[in-house]
């Protein structure tokens, strides 16, 4: 009988050892669990307060309504935040957050024409017959990696069509344009550089959707862009085969060109010295500048701009100044306390400035 105890009782603690350790590692697994859904803070915000009950992202936080169709406003979906978001999975290796955005692509923004429309309403209604190439190229570059990732066709032959329309309807003199008018069948002759995503289209060829002469024409045309000694051009005319400044500069629209220059091994020095000094000066990156004095034309700092200026430091290597310029996003973050791991100023923010200093997060974490 004391045999007999003696074993039940040393079985016993084993078993308690056992339960100790597996609450330990439950333990460990939690707080992994904690630091990890705390530094996606801003993720969370996005999913609780940005996106609509069907599923969509909201452009606004707030609801607005806008007479001009061409304006957004309030809770209606973009493709550009749909593309951006299906980045973002990409990036921090989420298939089921990437599941769930190609499904609302299918459901939600893809015709049965096969192009992508631009906006939809908060409910699901689609009042628009146009699509947008930079969102276009952003998704068609998702699921070109996703199907690298996850080894499934499906993604690479939604890529391969989305691409096949843009062929078909969305050019002009041999280029691709803005966007396409679907119900009038009419494209502009105006390419914005800001769509020339060129790793995108690296990736189109490298998968066959494009072939290697098209490739070569845009690098030729970012490679070829002039600059003002700080500022680059913001469109090319396809048919006058000029490019275009505007009067105005746009921060975001530069740091996305000047990316996609540093994706061909052309830095954009004199932009990044410029954005370094005004750091330095001013203690702070404006929004809008005047193309002429280079002064601020705008008081605000964008989350946006830092986001993206942390995108552009990783892409030339400069981890220091990327570091940086992530102090200075992260202090712009929960400044309203309503809403915890948003951009958020006065009650209301724009998608944009959440996603891309979420995505420059991510990219710091994970480069």
């Amino acid at each position: 009988m004391t045999v007999r105890h003696y074993s039940w009782t040393k079985l016993l603690m084993v078993f308690m050892v056992v339960i100790l350790g597996l609450s330990a590692a439950v333990g460990v697994y939690s707080k992994g669990e904690a630091v990890k859904s705390a530094g996606s803070s801003t993720e969370e915000f996005i999913t609780k307060h940005m996106t609509n009950a069907n599923g969509t992202l909201a452009t606004y936080l707030q609801p607005g309504t806008s007479a001009d169709p061409d304006i957004v406003a309030g809770r209606e979906a973009l493709s550009e935040s749909l593309g951006f978001w299906m980045q973002y999975a990409v990036k921090k290796r989420d298939q089921a957050l990437f599941e769930r955005s190609y499904e609302l692509l299918n459901s939600r923004f893809l015709t049965s024409e096969k192009y992508i429309v631009w906006k939809i309403e908060s409910d699901g209604r689609v009042k628009v017959n146009t699509n947008a190439l930079g969102d276009d190229f952003r998704i068609i570059g998702s699921l070109l990696e996703a199907s690298q990732l996850w080894k499934k066709d499906e993604y690479l032959a939604a890529a391969r069509e989305i691409s096949d329309t843009l062929q078909m309807h969305v050019q002009n003199n041999g280029y691709f344009v803005d966007f396409h008018d679907f119900a009038r069948d009419e494209s502009p002759a105006t390419l914005s550089l800001v769509y020339v995503d060129i790793a995108v289209l690296k990736l189109m060829k490298d998968h066959q959707l494009i072939d290697s002469g098209t490739y070569e024409q845009y690098v030729r045309l970012l490679s070829e862009m002039p600059e003002d000694g700080v500022f680059f051009p913001v469109t090319f005319d396809v048919q006058e085969q000029k490019y275009a400044y505007g009067d105005d500069v746009n921060l975001i629209d530069q740091l996305m060109i000047g990316i996609h220059r540093a994706e061909l091994g052309k830095k954009p020095t004199s932009l990044i010295s410029f954005l370094k000094k005004e750091l330095r000066q001013q203690k702070s990156i404006k929004g809008r500048y005047n193309r002429v004095t280079r002064t601020a034309e705008v008081s605000y700092e964008s989350p946006s701009v830092y986001g993206l200026a942390i995108l552009l430091a990783l892409e030339c290597g400069d981890k220091e100044w990327a570091k940086q310029l992530n102090k200075q996003m992260i202090s712009l973050k929960n400044k309203d306390t309503s809403y915890s791991g948003g951009y958020v100023f006065s009650k209301n923010t724009h998608f944009f400035d959440n996603i891309l200093p979420l995505l420059a997060e991510t990219a710091l974490k994970n480069p």
